[in-house]
């Protein structure tokens, strides 16, 4: 080794030597990240074999920022050897601040995607046999990753020379007058808040509200809004304050789907509204498709102006919209069916006009008659 020096320093220089560092340096830092890499690769392989949620997040986390890291380190000493040869300023102040806060960001860049990957992983059924619901480890990962931001803003600010203490005690005097200014936005803060702990509602739910105009499928609770796609494909933005004063509907949450309907039969067919009832409970009874633990009433209910009703009150076992319509369709085609094999007809309004004899229509044809005579 010293033999190399000595023939460097014999072919630069000595006042030039420092070049050739410099060169070792940087050539070393590009050895270094290209080992990185090469690990790195042989690490996410091994990974892909277990079925955890952490190492494939840390494997996934650690390039570019390692990468970045070690030319970080490598280019700083560079700049550092190099300030103390040419004593130019520049090489000393990059080698100074500059270094140390560029150091926090990459390791807050690093534990940014390290967060993120575990969120993801968390609420993925290929790393957990039962994932975590998703709404939940948004809402964590969230509140993590805001501690990691906090936490780099402070540690650069004091790297800068400011005193963190000293910007605390500003930010408590000043937060009565931010609370009164963004009031609004600290009640959606907490509503989102609520929204997490409550969990009335997830991503991916179908939500409407009797209070007010809203319906859809909930695509993303944030902090202060709540994004909602309607049925008609329009995203509606709610701000989670909202949430706190109305009432919100989970059909997304229902057990079953209820079947409720009215028939009605002529009052000419009154004799077979007792067999068409049985007949109709009967089949629901035995209808696949209808959840026999629940209540399930066929009844005669009442005499309408143009029919003898009866209802039907049963409920499915799917809560699938799509389905459910498919299934209520055919309940009430079987139901039609069994009013016309008791040779029975389904009402329509009808009604009957009697008109009573008239005095004056009386005399009228008595006058006529004895004309004829």
């Amino acid at each position: 080794m010293e033999s190399v020096k000595g023939f460097l320093q014999g072919l630069l220089g000595d006042d030039r030597f420092w070049i050739a560092e410099v060169f070792l340096i940087v050539l070393v830092t590009a050895l270094a990240s290209w080992l990185l890499g090469l690990f790195v690769s042989r690490l996410q392989v091994r990974a892909e074999r277990t079925v955890n949620p952490w190492d494939d997040a840390l494997v996934g986390s650690i390039n570019p920022p390692g990468s970045v890291l070690i030319w970080l380190m490598g280019l700083t000493a560079a700049a550092a050897r190099a300030g103390s040869a040419t004593d130019a300023e520049v090489f000393t102040w990059l080698a100074g601040n500059p270094r140390a806060v560029a150091f926090v960001v990459v390791i807050t860049w690093f534990a940014l995607r390290f967060a993120k990957a575990v969120e993801v992983n968390l609420a993925d059924p290929r790393f957990m046999r039962k994932p975590i619901d998703a709404t939940t480890v948004r809402a964590i990962g969230k509140l993590v990753r805001a501690s990691i931001m906090i936490t780099a803003a402070m540690v650069i600010m004091q790297s800068l020379g400011y005193s963190v203490s000293g910007v605390l005690a500003m930010g408590g005097i000043g937060g009565l007058a931010i609370g009164f200014a963004a009031k609004d936005l600290l009640a959606n803060f907490f509503g989102g808040l609520m929204i997490y702990l409550d969990r009335p509602f997830a991503v991916g739910d179908w939500v409407r509200s009797p209070d007010k105009e809203i319906e859809g499928t909930v695509e993303d609770i944030g902090w202060r809004l709540t994004r909602i796609r309607t049925f008609d494909k329009r995203p509606l933005y709610i701000p989670n304050a909202v949430f706190t004063q109305i009432s919100v509907e989970n059909p997304s949450r229902m057990l079953n789907r209820r079947i409720y309907e009215t028939v009605g039969i002529r009052y000419d067919d009154a004799k077979l509204m007792a067999p068409i009832v049985k007949a109709v409970k009967e089949m629901l009874l035995q209808h696949p498709e209808i959840d026999t633990n629940q209540t399930l009433i066929v009844n005669f209910n009442s005499f309408a102006p143009s029919s003898l009703d009866f209802f039907i009150y049963t409920f499915t076992k799917t809560t699938d919209w799509i389905r459910y319509h498919e299934i209520k369709q055919d309940v009430l085609l079987r139901v039609l069916q069994i009013v016309e094999d008791h040779g029975a007809s389904c009402a329509f309004p009808t009604s009957t006009l009697h008109i009573a004899d008239m005095p004056q229509l009386s005399l009228e044809r008595a006058q006529e008659s004895d004309h004829l005579r």
